[in-house]
């Protein structure tokens, strides 16, 4: 079978890689396309993925509707030449485009309640939607299938990582030494309008207070305040989910690196005024995540909260515990997506017809689906 992957975002490159890996082992045949966005293209080539780059999406109104078109047009060049039996993607607009055009079958997985631009204009061509159960948006429901796990699972699951202790020299910090890693977004996407995140007189106070009680490294998509500069954290980025692992807090304004530290077991503390279905569940089910607005009140209460997380004695022996009760109820998400996407569209009718046919997955007994 021939399979096309669109990548639009860094995170797309963790949720398909081992998919595309096992795919490729298996014998079938896997092609790219993916956008030039932060560092997708270089998480790609340090995953040695071949790849066509679509280009860079661009901001205005009129520069979003050329994106579209772009987009369009260079994936319907791939899959001409290519002529892909199934279009795989992050609900990908451009992708669902292109296979409604050629007449090919189209899978979308998405997470992301609020990403509203996207979900209107692929949602109509889409095939599929694979969702988490706890996706909280509404969707067509004869398109609609539901997972027990989150996107993170896919590549944060203990049958695909085990973190690299070696971070930790490269942090330059001690191996009982307490670190907080600190994410700030851009607020750029389209699902990010009208959002303003965490105030500078905030992020310096954070800073400020978790300096107290352990070392303070910062990530972030836009440039910093020179204040806040010698605090940025310097590592490679395909580092990052090892230097996650062993924090013992992150604090910030990204959903998904709070719930890739609530699959890792690194308490995590998440600001947004809509939040998302899964970091929900994380903490309403499992208490490993903890959600706040972007109010300046909720701002306050957050950098309170991660305080008192940092003084909880052992507190990373006590969420991996958590860890455990969560893994105990998921599903291994790579091995259901191989199974999915393998025997499509028979899946998507059993899937369908009997939902809990997915907790085969929640063991090791299919190695089939191992890499």
């Amino acid at each position: 079978m021939k399979y096309l992957f669109d990548i639009g975002h860094p995170a797309h490159v963790h949720y398909f890689k081992n998919l595309i890996r096992i795919l490729e082992k298996s014998g079938h045949q896997v092609a790219i396309t993916a956008r030039d966005k932060e560092i997708s293209l270089y998480l790609l080539d340090s995953c040695k993925l071949q790849y066509t780059c679509t280009g860079k999406n661009l901001p205005s109104k009129i520069g979003k509707l050329y994106s579209i078109l772009r987009n369009d047009a260079a994936i319907y060049r791939v899959a001409k030449k290519f002529k892909p039996d199934l279009f795989v993607s992050f609900f990908s607009p451009f992708a669902a485009h292109v296979g409604k055009l050629i007449g090919k079958p189209v899978i979308g997985f998405n997470d992301t309640e609020n990403a509203k631009i996207s979900i209107m204009f692929a949602k109509p061509f889409t095939d599929f939607i694979i969702v988490p159960d706890c996706y909280k948006g509404k969707l067509p429901i004869d398109k609609k299938i539901r997972f027990s796990g989150y996107l993170e699972l896919s590549y944060l699951h203990p049958h695909r990582f085990a973190p690299d202790s070696s971070v930790l020299n490269l942090l330059g910090v001690k191996e009982d030494e307490k670190y907080v890693i600190i994410r700030f977004v851009s607020w750029s996407a389209g699902h990010d309008f009208g959002h303003s995140g965490i105030s500078l007189d905030m992020k310096r106070k954070a800073v400020k207070e978790f300096s107290k009680y352990a070392t303070v490294f910062i990530t972030s998509e836009k440039e910093l305040s020179p204040d806040l500069k010698p605090y940025q954290i310097n590592i490679p980025p395909e580092k990052m989910h090892d230097a996650l692992a062993y924090a013992t807090l992150l604090y910030g304004e990204s959903p998904t690196m709070a719930s890739e530290c609530a699959v890792l077991g690194t308490p995590a503390i998440y600001l947004d005024d809509e939040g998302r279905g899964y970091t929900d569940e994380e903490e309403e089910k499992y208490g490993l995540v903890f959600n706040f607005t972007e109010s300046i009140k909720d701002q306050k209460l957050s950098i309170q909260k991660g305080l008192k997380l940092l003084n909880i004695p052992n507190i990373k022996e006590k969420w991996q515990k958590k860890r455990e009760k969560m893994l105990s109820e998921k599903i291994d998400v790579t091995a259901f997506m191989v199974w999915l996407i393998e025997n499509y569209p028979e899946s998507a009718k059993i899937m369908r017809d009997d939902p809990d046919y997915q907790y085969k997955f929640l063991s090791a007994d299919y190695a089939d689906y191992l890499d």
